[in-house]
C-alpha cells in the first residue's frame, strides 16, 4: 500500500526536503512504500539545494485519489487549507510539523510528531538518530538546507538551542561549511528581478483563517529591501488582484532582509487597523518597517492572530 508524503502548497526548502527525508525514513524504519510528492514547482532556493546535492525534485501530485492513493503523511504543515487538494478525502496516517496546530482533525488515531524547533527537517534528523538509521550525504544536505532556510542560518527566533548541534552534525555529514554554504544557499533564493509581482507575492504565501477572516500572509527574502520597494505600486495591485480572485479579506507581505535581519511590511485589505495593532506600527502608504522581524511563524502570524481575535 503506497503512502504519499507531502508538504504544503507553495513548497519551500523545508517542505520539499522533509518530504524526501521522511519518505526515506518510513522505508528504512517501517518498510513502507512511501513516496515524497510536491504541491507545486520548487523555488530557486530549493532548486539550488537539489542541484547542489544531486537530488531529483519530487513529482507534483495535487490529488492523491486520482492515482488511487488513499493514505497521506503531512510534513511541515497540518492546516488543511495549506495541504493537498483532496486532503478531506484521504486518511492522514502521520504528521511531522513545527507549526501551530489548527483546523485539524482526523477520524482515526495517527502518528503525530511536533516540536517548536527550527524546521520540520530538524525533527526528522532527530528521528533518524533515534532509530539509528544512517543519514547519507544527500539527506544530510537536504535537512541542513531546510534548517538554514527556515531559520535564516540559525538567526531567526524560531531557532531552538538544539538546532545548533544538529546543524553542525548535518554539515559535517554533508561535507559543507555551515556559514559559507548557508549564505550561498540563501542568496540563491533572493533573485527577485526575474519574477513578476504576481509571482513574488505567491512565492511563499499561506492563508490563515483569523476570527472568520481569511488573511493571506506572504514573505519574500532579499538582500536589498529598497530595491523591492521600488515595485510597491505594482505589488499592491497584485495583492489586491489576488484578494479579489481568491476571496482574502487582507493581504500582508513581509519583505525580509536576510543579511540585516529586518523586514518591511506591506499590507492591503479591510482591516489595516488590526494589522497596525498587531505590530504596534502606523502604516504610511500601506507600509511600515519592522526591525528584527524575520519569522512569519513566530513574529507575524501569532501577532496577527491576537489582533484579529
Amino acid at each position: 500500500m503506497k503512502i504519499f508524503v507531502t508538504g504544503h502548497k507553495n513548497p519551500d526548502t523545508d517542505t520539499i526536503s522533509s518530504a524526501i527525508a521522511f519518505a526515506n525514513w518510513m522505508k528504512e524504519a517501517n518498510n513502507v512504500d512511501a513516496e515524497p510528492i510536491a504541491q507545486g514547482e520548487v523555488n530557486e532556493e530549493t532548486a539550488f539545494v537539489l542541484n547542489y546535492f544531486n537530488v531529483k525534485a519530487p513529482r507534483i501530485v495535487t490529488r492523491a485519489t486520482d492515482e488511487g492513493v488513499k493514505n497521506v503523511i503531512l510534513v511541515d504543515h497540518n492546516e488543511f487549507q495549506q495541504s493537498i487538494d483532496d486532503i478531506e478525502e484521504l486518511t492522514i496516517t502521520g504528521v511531522v510539523d513545527h507549526h501551530r496546530i489548527a483546523n485539524f482533525q482526523t477520524a482515526d488515531p495517527l502518528f503525530y510528531r511536533a516540536a517548536p524547533v527550527g524546521s520540520a527537517a530538524s525533527i526528522i534528523a532527530r528521528m533518524y538518530k533515534e532509530a539509528n538509521i544512517t543519514i547519507t550525504k544527500e539527506l544530510a544536505g537536504l535537512m541542513l538546507s531546510a534548517l538554514i532556510s527556515d531559520t535564516l542560518l540559525l538567526k531567526s527566533p524560531t531557532t531552538h538551542p538544539t538546532d545548533h548541534p544538529i546543524a553542525k552534525e548535518l554539515a559535517e555529514i554533508a561535507g559543507v561549511d555551515l556559514e559559507t554554504y548557508g549564505l550561498e544557499m540563501l542568496k540563491a533564493g533572493t533573485n527577485l528581478s526575474s519574477k513578476t509581482e504576481a509571482e513574488l507575492i505567491d512565492l511563499d504565501a499561506k492563508t490563515f483563517p483569523l476570527n472568520g477572516k481569511n488573511v493571506r500572509v506572504a514573505q519574500v527574502n532579499t538582500v536589498d529591501i529598497p530595491e523591492v520597494m521600488t515595485r510597491q505600486e505594482a505589488l499592491e495591485a497584485a495583492m489586491v488582484g489576488s484578494m479579489n480572485k481568491d476571496g482574502y479579506d487582507d493581504f500582508v507581505l513581509i519583505i525580509t532582509d536576510i543579511v540585516n535581519s529586518n523586514s518591511q511590511l506591506l499590507a492591503v485589505g479591510s482591516h489595516l487597523d488590526k494589522v497596525e495593532a498587531a505590530f504596534d506600527v502606523k502604516l504610511e502608504n500601506h507600509s511600515a518597517f519592522l526591525p528584527g522581524v524575520v519569522s512569519r511563524k513566530k513574529q507575524v502570524v501569532p501577532q496577527l492572530t491576537e489582533s484579529f481575535a
